[in-house]
């Protein structure tokens, strides 16, 4: 199968990582469809992508909205071949004010929502006995950060699904795997480096400053170097069931 016939689903493909993602992919020749939940900046995605780009408006953390996302798809494009699972969000407080709402809202965009995307994809890839699917997680996902438990928790538990559907479907021609990146210069980044500002006073330079300085490199992982990370594993049958860091060497494995 040439990647010119296969179809890819990016989620939280509004804007940066998984539109990098989904504009690297269109490159290649997938026909594309995007997920998020602004139309605005799925539209403006797909007019920079330059193949076949679908746009699907949804909010994942809806219980029927990864079935809804993926028969649209599969009734414009057919069905998925590649589904990138790069929707989420972060919040941060003390574990002790993290109210039940915080820590419900971190593990259905980070968790449950992969998890909903991954079982509808699976059973169209079996049958054609070919699949990859890759999840964007963090290096969260791999060590303790303190003043966000929620988010932490919701990482290690996707990372944990990947190796576990990995090991599952290892036999079928689908790969499972997770990049785990550091801080991305993305508008999440930025959100972050707002919320420490708002708080503590501090001017937005410094703040800025010390998250680059937690990657070894000293700067900010781009968005393109998590498209490359995600290109590979689309092109690496034999790499199932890994946690790629992306990190400037923060976490060494």
């Amino acid at each position: 199968m040439s990647e010119e016939s296969r179809v890819a689903l990016v989620t939280g493909a509004g804007r940066g990582i998984g539109a990098a993602v989904a504009l690297r992919l269109s490159a290649s020749g997938y026909r594309v469809a995007l997920t998020a939940r602004s139309a605005d900046e799925l539209d403006q995605v797909a007019a920079s992508a330059p193949g076949q780009a679908f746009c699907i408006p949804a909010d994942l953390t809806e219980p029927e909205a990864a079935d809804r996302v993926f028969a649209a798809v599969e009734g414009a494009f057919g069905p998925v071949d590649v589904l990138v699972a790069n929707a989420g969000a972060a919040m941060s407080a003390p574990v002790h004010k993290t109210s039940d709402r915080d820590w419900a809202r971190m593990l259905d965009l980070n968790l449950t929502a992969p998890f909903r995307c991954i079982r509808r994809a699976v059973p169209s890839m079996k049958e054609r006995g070919y699949g990859r699917i890759v999840v964007i997680a963090s290096v969260a996902a791999k060590r303790g950060e303190p003043y966000i438990s929620a988010y932490v928790a919701s990482k290690h538990g996707v990372l944990g699904l990947v190796r576990a559907a990995a090991a599952e479907l290892a036999k079928t021609g689908i790969t499972v795997n997770a990049i785990c990146p550091a801080y991305v210069d993305t508008p999440m980044t930025d959100a972050s480096i707002a919320n420490v500002v708002s708080r503590t006073g501090r001017d937005e330079a410094s703040v800025r400053e010390y998250f680059a300085g937690q990657q070894p490199t000293g700067r900010l992982i781009t968005v393109d170097e998590v498209a490359t990370a995600v290109q590979f594993c689309l092109d690496s049958p034999s790499v199932t069931g890994q946690g790629i860091d992306v990190d400037g060497g923060a976490v060494q494995s």
